[in-house]
């Protein structure tokens, strides 16, 4: 088993039918032990996923909060991403998912990998607007 956040272990103890205080108590000594660490696991979280999967911060934002991370905490940990590291991130997945065989002269074909590729990065959680910039620009560079 991986890092957990406080509210995921939370979560598997209620499923275990442990008694809420005696979760609690159990949950604040591993705090106090620094078995448990959510800034940390936020960090780490972000990370990760950052690396793995090129999501944007409002996907990571998101995710973090699934996992009962708290708002503040979240905030910090996606300070590591800046925007010129989030769109450098989200051009090298137009660039990998570009196909290499597409005639880009064409309109019509320019136009229908343009549209894929914002879908793309509208899975990772980029806006439709920021994502067709960076494919727009990533397309003129490669044409």
């Amino acid at each position: 088993m991986g890092a957990r956040s406080r509210h995921q272990l939370e979560r598997k103890l209620a499923e275990r039918d442990v008694p809420s205080p005696i979760a609690t108590a159990l949950l604040d000594r591993f705090e106090e032990v620094q078995l448990i660490d959510d800034a940390e696991f936020a960090r780490m979280w972000v990370r990760t996923r950052t690396a793995a999967k090129s999501l944007s911060r409002s996907s990571l934002r998101r995710e973090l909060a699934d996992k009962g991370i708290d708002a503040d905490l979240a905030e910090d940990a996606l300070l590591q991403l800046s925007d010129e590291d989030e769109d450098e991130q989200a051009r090298d997945v137009v660039r990998r998912k570009l196909r290499r065989s597409a005639d880009l002269a064409d309109r019509t074909v320019r136009e229908k990998e343009m549209k894929r590729l914002v879908g793309v990065l509208a899975r990772k959680g980029y806006s439709p607007g920021r994502a067709f910039s960076i494919v727009r620009d990533v397309i003129a560079d490669a044409g």
